[in-house]
């Protein structure tokens, strides 16, 4: 991407996208054609995607970013997902790969920040969709959650690995990887 390119994206954060949504049919509707931006839910502090129509400027999409791996990016022009609040299949179509890799790099970005928000909850959400609670991370509970992460998927795993490596007792107590090796094979 050349330096122009790059400052016209950067420069400007609502990226030209056709809002489709796929109907009982199976097929593709064309919602729209307006321009697309990551930003805050109104009175919240959730991010979200906007898509505002180019001609009259109503809101054609309103989507809450999700923390959950529901994201698809196809091709250099597609981003497409399944929304979890309509049970449907939403799809945006970038004029510009260029904009599609900055609202995607967004996207991925808020779900960092929400992946993080919810770390201080040692809680997840295993693959069956139940809440899990994750022990108390000690020496003497190292067996019980390797347990919990190799039953869980790899989503689990990552999530429970996060915890993990977030939890105050493996950070601020500085614990001996040697030792926690010992405790798991012991």
């Amino acid at each position: 991407m050349g330096a122009q390119e790059k400052s016209a994206v950067s420069s400007n954060s609502m990226q030209r996208v056709k809002f489709y949504r796929l109907n009982e049919d199976g097929k593709w509707d064309d919602r729209g054609t307006g321009h697309v931006s990551v930003d805050y839910m109104e009175r919240s502090q959730e991010p979200g995607l906007f898509v505002i129509d180019e001609d009259d400027s109503k809101t054609l999409l309103r989507h809450r970013i999700c923390p959950d791996d529901i994201y698809r990016k196809q091709e250099e022009t597609i981003i497409s997902w399944k929304d979890p609040e309509f049970s449907t299949e939403v799809a945006l179509s970038f004029q510009e790969a260029a904009g599609c890799s900055y609202i995607w790099d967004n996207i991925c970005s808020a779900q960092r920040t929400l992946h993080f928000s919810n770390l201080n909850n040692d809680t997840f959400r295993s693959s069956n969709g139940e809440m899990r609670e994750l022990p108390a991370v000690e020496l003497s509970t190292l067996p019980l959650i390797l347990k919990v992460v190799t039953e869980g998927g790899l989503t689990e795993q990552m999530h429970v690995t996060e915890l993990i490596l977030h939890d105050a007792i493996l950070k601020d107590e500085g614990v001996n990887i040697d030792s926690c090796e010992g405790a798991l094979y012991a």
